[in-house]
């Protein structure tokens, strides 16, 4: 497995030193672009002013907070919907037309009503999580074996007995992998928001850098973004393997 993630680097090593190439030999002077050797010395900038860590922590409460807040709600709602069935078709129509719309179409209204700052884009990114576990837990918790509550009901366990000792473990498997799809969302949403209106995080790094005519230092935050998705991916991974095994895999593959 190290062995073929050492082979996935190849490609990208080779990309950056035919770019670097390529920089040099046209002496390129450009606003938008830059040699990767600029852009590591940008990083290396950014990270030590501290702008980088900064930038960073605002981007990540915003997504985190949204994403516990929105996450919640979803499996709350996912649970119940799945649960019962009359409810989910009297909440089908309504839920298949908010659900279309995009997060950041609601900039201007959450703008109005909580102003620049951590609220406002917490907001946004909670309603664009709220869907991935809302849909999957609906699907997860509608799909459970029967059986299973047909003991559930045997054993007279109470609604919430029911929830958290029989449906919740049985679903849990699929919900993580749709938390694995809101996290990036939460990640996404908050930087976009940032680049479109909200002057903190990354996202307003980047259109500061881009204002100043530093495309080293506007593509170094760029990257350092990709990395930060990578690294949590990659922790969301790990803790999906650990807890589930071998049903965390075949989940994501149906």
């Amino acid at each position: 497995m190290t062995s073929d993630r050492l082979k996935g680097l190849v490609f990208p090593v080779l990309a950056l030193l035919a770019l670097e190439a390529a920089a040099r030999i046209t002496h390129l002077r450009s606003d938008s672009l830059a040699a990767p050797s600029e852009i590591v010395m940008a990083f290396g900038e950014a990270l030590g002013d501290g702008s980088l860590l900064q930038a960073t922590r605002d981007t990540l409460v915003s997504a985190f907070a949204g994403l516990a807040i929105g996450g919640s709600i979803g499996l709350l709602f996912g649970v119940a919907l799945g649960m019962i069935p009359v409810l989910d078709r009297l909440m089908e129509v309504t839920i298949e037309a908010i659900r279309p719309i995009p997060s950041v179409a609601l900039l201007p209204i959450a703008l109005i009503a909580m102003g620049f700052g951590y609220r406002m884009e917490i907001v946004i990114v909670a309603f664009a999580c709220v869907w991935p576990l809302l849909i999957f837990t609906r699907a997860a918790v509608g799909g459970i074996e029967p059986r299973l509550i047909e003991v559930a009901k045997a054993l007279r366990l109470s609604t919430d007995a029911r929830v958290t000792k029989i449906i919740i473990p049985a679903a849990l498997p699929r919900i993580f992998i749709a938390f694995r799809l809101a996290a990036g969302i939460a990640l996404i949403v908050a930087v976009t928001v940032e680049i479109a209106i909200n002057p903190l995080g990354l996202g307003a790094a980047i259109m500061t850098a881009q204002q100043a005519l530093r495309p080293d230092l506007m593509l170094a935050y760029l990257v350092w973004i990709g990395v930060v998705g990578f690294a949590l991916n990659a922790a969301l991974v790990f803790a999906q393997q650990r807890l589930f095994g071998r049903a965390a895999m075949v989940e994501e593959l149906r």
